[in-house]
C-alpha cells in the first residue's frame, strides 16, 4: 500500500491570516498613493513614482499568492515575495547611494523608512511563512 501524498500547509491559516492582511494594506495603501502621484505629479518624479506603482502591483500579487491555495498561488507567492525582497533591497540601496534620482519618496526608499521599515521586514517574514508551510503537514 503507497503512502498517501503530502501536501504544503494552507499559507491563509493561523499567523498566515496577519500576514495576508498587512500585505493587503499594503497592497491598498502602495496602489492608491501610487495612482495619486502618478496622475498629479508624474513629471516631478517620474522613477519614484514608477517604482511606487510597481511596489503596489507587486504586494497586490503578493496578497493573492498568500490567500490563495494550490501550487498555482504558491509559486505566485514565491516569485512575488523574492521579487520584493530584491526591489527593497535595491531601491533602498539606490536611494541611499543617489538620493538626487529620487526627489520623491517611494514604499521602498531607504529601506521602507517612511513605513517603519516595515517594507524591509515584510519580504523575510513572507518568505520564512512560505518555507515553513511548505512542510509537508
Amino acid at each position: 500500500m503507497s503512502e498517501p501524498a503530502r501536501h504544503p500547509r494552507a499559507t491563509a491559516t493561523g499567523p498566515g491570516r496577519v500576514l495576508i492582511a498587512v500585505y493587503g494594506i499594503f497592497a491598498l495603501s502602495a496602489t492608491a498613493r501610487a495612482g495619486v502621484q502618478i496622475a498629479g505629479q508624474f513629471g516631478e518624479a517620474p522613477i519614484a513614482y514608477t517604482l511606487s506603482g510597481l511596489a503596489g502591483v507587486v504586494y497586490i500579487l503578493a496578497t493573492i499568492g498568500l490567500a490563495g491555495n494550490g501550487p498555482g498561488f504558491r509559486r505566485l507567492a514565491w516569485a512575488s515575495v523574492t521579487f520584493e525582497l530584491v526591489g527593497v533591497l535595491s531601491v533602498g540601496l539606490f536611494t541611499l547611494l543617489d538620493p538626487g534620482d529620487f526627489p520623491d519618496q517611494t514604499v521602498w526608499s531607504d529601506f521602507g523608512i517612511g513605513y517603519g521599515f516595515i517594507p524591509l521586514v515584510l519580504p523575510f517574514v513572507g518568505l520564512w511563512w512560505l518555507r515553513r508551510t511548505g512542510r509537508a503537514g
